[in-house]
């Protein structure tokens, strides 16, 4: 196994500290998204930040790491811009971890830093800090990203899955099952009637609009990704230990992964979404908060799709297309690794 240096590959020996990492960090990833507190390359980034602050992290194994209608490194800001978001913070600055797999094209890191920096400038976040390991060829399936980010709360906001109240109305901003399907026919080499792309989009600017019209009676959010929405209500319910009531008919699916679903013996409530979010909000201010999110380019299909209801805590029911209800479990198993 050759570690000899390459410009075309990533080594083992850009992952030893040494000058080939230094090589990779400023030629490569600095040159995309470096900004004046990444390039300080301290052990922890130093950042400005006045009273509740939220913080969160997660992992990107999504395979491939290339798909329609974007990529890891997309969505791994965007998944991290909307964790902090569904508990109404504001995104301030976010970490990248990278594990590159020896071998890994350099012009695929460059691509994906180069999307990075694209998904960063528009959610209006900053990478402050980092890490890069490399692993021998084998031991990784190409790249994986660790993220943590950091955003700050205003004072007047309570948003968490705890405080669904009966009688709030259910509002979901758009089309469920896009990135799911998009990522399952793109590993499998599936072809669909239509093109379906992934919805990954970073929804900070759509809950800001939310919380304008909102205010403090919008009361839970949360972005339905593994699971769906299906899992992402029975969640909620469960924590709040209400009922929740959802109607079919008011379910969007794009017609092509519709099709595709049937196709794959998949149902859309059960697969993944990045670049959606459910609004839990009293029914007072239901009206305004559906018209903000449909004015805004992430929520223009925007619904109301039930209620909160008075009933067994944490069970969610549906009233289907031909009349009857039929209860809406959790998610058991895995429909689809590494589709994030």
């Amino acid at each position: 196994m050759s570690n000899t240096p390459s410009d075309d590959v990533v080594l083992l020996a850009h992952g030893s500290g040494g000058t080939l990492s230094r090589d990779l960090v400023s030629g490569t990833v600095l040159s995309h998204i470096g900004n004046p507190t990444l390039r300080r390359l301290d052990d922890s980034a130093v950042v400005e930040a006045n009273g509740r602050i939220a913080f969160t992290t997660d992992s990107y194994i999504v395979d491939p790491i290339f798909f329609p209608g974007g990529d890891i490194g997309r969505l791994a800001v965007c998944g991290t811009v909307n964790d902090l978001s569904m508990v109404g913070a504001r995104p301030l600055c976010i970490s990248l971890a990278l594990i590159i797999e020896e071998g890994f094209p350099t012009s695929h890191l460059d691509r994906i830093m180069e999307s990075i920096h694209a998904a960063c400038d528009e959610s209006g976040v900053e990478i402050v800090t980092g890490d890069t390991k490399v692993v021998n060829r084998g031991k990784a399936d190409k790249l994986f990203i660790n993220t943590a980010g950091i955003g700050a709360i205003a004072q007047a906001i309570d948003v968490s899955g705890h405080n669904a109240c009966p009688g709030d109305r259910i509002l979901l901003s758009g089309t469920i099952a896009d990135h799911g399907v998009a990522i399952m026919g793109s590993r499998e080499g599936l072809s669909f009637s239509s093109e379906i792309e992934s919805d990954c989009a970073p929804l900070n600017g759509l809950v800001s609009a939310v919380l304008e019209a909102g205010g403090n009676a919008v009361h839970a959010m949360r972005d339905p990704t593994r699971g769906g929405l299906a899992s992402t209500l029975n969640e909620i319910a469960a924590q709040s230990g209400v009922s929740i009531r959802i109607e079919e008919g008011q379910i969007p699916v794009a017609p092509g992964v519709r099709g595709a679903c049937e196709m794959l013996g998949m149902d859309p409530l059960y697969v993944a979404n990045e670049g959606k979010l459910v609004a839990i909000v009293s029914p007072e201010v239901a009206p305004a908060v559906l018209e903000a999110m449909r004015g805004h380019r992430y929520g223009k299909s925007a619904i109301d799709v039930g209620e909160v209801a008075q009933g067994k805590p944490g069970r969610v029911t549906m009233r289907t297309l031909m009349g009857p209800t039929r209860l809406v479990p959790m998610l058991a198993g895995e429909l689809l690794p590494r589709i994030c």
